[in-house]
């Protein structure tokens, strides 16, 4: 039998199914913007006074570990990668404990429930560099990496920098397709609905992002300005702040922001807020 008669058939319905085959892993751009809530576990055993409270002032002291996707017409964005490494998990979901970490649920898991790869991402982001964001960032570096100048500086530095330890988790980032910024605002897809803002302080270069979503309203996550809903309209910060004063300062800018745009401020660790959010594949439009 001719091989040729075998290979055309086979090749052909190959191409017919293509469409249809790409469809299922990448799904089709969103006529406006979408914010999804990925779960990357708890932080327990935290000491309140490391945040200036006493106990019986919070509602709990365990805080959340998230990650968002932001997916625009233009492209995806994603924001911080959770504390434990995905490698570090069980296929099975059972829970695993790394330090005062614990997680269940896999980054890329959650991604592909939404129809996405680590390899369509269009641009990645970290709050800031803190172990509890970063795990999963090595995953992202075939993404344009939207970083503060500050912040990179000090992930790289030979010495005073982040700790050598979180290094690693992030490493591949330093090769990456850079866009960097000076504390400008930036406008990711240029219309004004996905805005990096600096908010210096808590580390050199600490961001968060502004999204303007047509059925949600305005929200504007906070990455770390905040810890807990009880620091909102105090003065006080952790006692591992890099520059208390520039986080005061920072507070005090995003809140102006906040005000003028009436957007809603979600504070990422904030573990009774996350409760009540729609997780991925569930979305904010």
């Amino acid at each position: 039998m001719c091989l040729r008669k075998i290979v055309a058939p086979a090749l052909l319905a190959f191409l017919a199914l293509a469409p249809f085959l790409l469809s299922q892993t990448r799904p089709k751009p969103p006529k406006s913007v979408r914010l999804y809530v990925f779960d990357n576990g708890v932080i327990k055993g935290l000491d309140p006074a490391t945040f200036h409270f006493k106990k019986e002032e919070l509602a709990t002291t365990d805080m959340v570990v998230c990650s968002y996707l932001i997916v625009h017409p233009k492209g995806t964005l994603m924001w911080d990668t959770g504390a434990i490494p995905d490698a570090d998990l069980k296929a099975d979901g059972s829970p695993v404990t790394e330090e005062r970490f614990t997680a269940t649920k896999t980054l890329k898991s959650q991604l592909a429930s939404v129809g996405y790869t680590p390899k369509d991402i269009t641009y990645f982001g970290l709050s800031h560099y803190h172990v509890d964001h970063i795990a999963n960032a090595n995953a992202f570096a075939g993404s344009t990496w939207l970083v503060q100048q500050p912040e990179r500086d000090a992930m790289f530095a030979e010495k005073g920098g982040a700790p050598v330890v979180q290094r690693a988790k992030y490493i591949a980032l330093k090769d990456s397709k850079t866009k960097i910024l000076n504390g400008q605002d930036y406008d990711v897809f240029g219309d004004g609905t996905v805005v990096i803002k600096a908010a210096y302080g808590h580390t050199p270069g600490h961001q968060v992002v502004y999204l303007k979503l047509v059925k949600t309203g305005p929200i504007l996550l906070a990455g770390d300005l905040y810890h807990y809903q009880q620091e909102r309209n105090t003065d006080k910060t952790p006692t591992f702040e890099f520059d208390r004063d520039q986080s005061l300062a920072s507070r005090a800018a995003i809140e102006a922001s906040i005000k003028k745009t009436g957007a809603q401020l979600w504070i990422e660790h904030d573990l009774a807020h996350f409760n009540q959010l729609k997780k991925a594949p569930g979305y904010y439009e």
